[in-house]
Parts: structure tokens; sequence; C-alpha cells
């Protein structure tokens, strides 16, 4: 019996080889039969081709990771939260000295907003009379600074007298013959 010749030097790697995919498939043989998933060595993660992607930079324009005004920022977090209804009723109570001016402000605040209607209480009932005649310049005045569908009425109330009642029972009548306002 003759032995076979040694492959030639330029051969011997393709031997190893051989034998490198052979022990390569049995490991993927036998993950495949514990229900594993195996590839044949290309990534499940899909390459990114040249010019498909969007850069990753900044660049000389502007963009939205650069720093920004306080205001734009809590603004964008408000409207993203679905605030922006509740910020702009604050801004009206907040606002309220800038946006009517410093005399109306001195003699009138702001009570309540419910449902579009702002309840406005003043000093004496002089100045609930006037706040009632010059409705439609606050109104127009309200919805520039804080804008519109915010406030869509107001309801202007005068002092309140006080209460002349006391302990569980009570008669109808006029009360006391005082005026109050």
């Amino acid at each position: 019996m003759t032995e076979s010749p040694e492959p030639p030097a330029h051969l011997a790697h393709l031997k190893g080889m051989d034998l490198v995919r052979r022990t390569l498939e049995e490991a993927r043989g036998a993950a495949r039969s514990q229900g594993k998933d195996v590839g044949r060595g290309r990534s499940s993660i899909p390459r990114k081709v040249a010019g498909n992607s969007r850069r990753r930079w900044s660049g000389p324009g502007p963009d939205s990771r650069d720093p920004q005004v306080f205001a734009a920022a809590t603004r964008d977090l408000a409207r993203s939260r679905g605030w922006s209804a509740r910020v702009a009723e604050g801004a009206v109570f907040g606002r309220w000295q800038t946006v009517v001016g410093d005399q109306i402000a001195s003699h009138a605040t702001p009570t309540a907003l419910d449902e579009g209607v702002l309840t406005v209480s003043a000093e004496s009932t002089a100045w609930a009379t006037q706040l009632r005649m010059v409705q439609a310049q606050l109104l127009a005045k309200i919805a520039a600074a804080v804008g519109d569908g915010v406030v869509n009425k107001l309801k202007i109330v005068g002092p309140v007298a006080p209460s002349w009642r006391k302990g569980k029972y009570h008669i109808a009548g006029r009360g006391p013959r005082d005026t109050y306002g």
C-alpha cells in the first residue's frame, strides 16, 4: 500500500479551512436544534449605505440641538405635554397689570377663569360699571397678549357686602337698610 503524498504547501491551508468550516456548521446545527437563530457570519443589523443616512452634526445652520431660549424651550415643553391651555390661563393672571394697564389693575383683579369666562372683581360698583363699558377693549387686549380663545367672556363683579346671616334659620327680606359699595 502506498501512502498518498502530502499536498503541496500552497494547498495545505485549504485542508485547515475545510476543518474550520465543518466545525462551524456543526456548531450552527447544535444552536438551531436548541431553537436559536444563528446567521451565517453576517450582521443582522442592516448597514447604512452612503448617502442614505442623515448627518449627525449640527453644521453651520440652526438646529434643534443648539442652545435654545428658555421661553421657547418651555413653550415647546408645554405644547408637547398638552399644557398650553393651562399656561395661557396662568398668563392672564400673571400679566394682568401689563395687559390692562396700571390704572385698571390697581382697581380690579382677576379672580377666576373657568371655561373661557374670566371673572374680574372691581373694588367699587363705579369701577365695575366702568369696566363693563370697556369690556370689548379689555377682551381684545387680553387676546392680543395671551392668544385668542383663552378668554371669551368677562364677568365683572363689584364688591361683596358682608353677610348678616347668623344661625341656621333665615327669614327672607331686605336685611339691613344700608348700601355698600
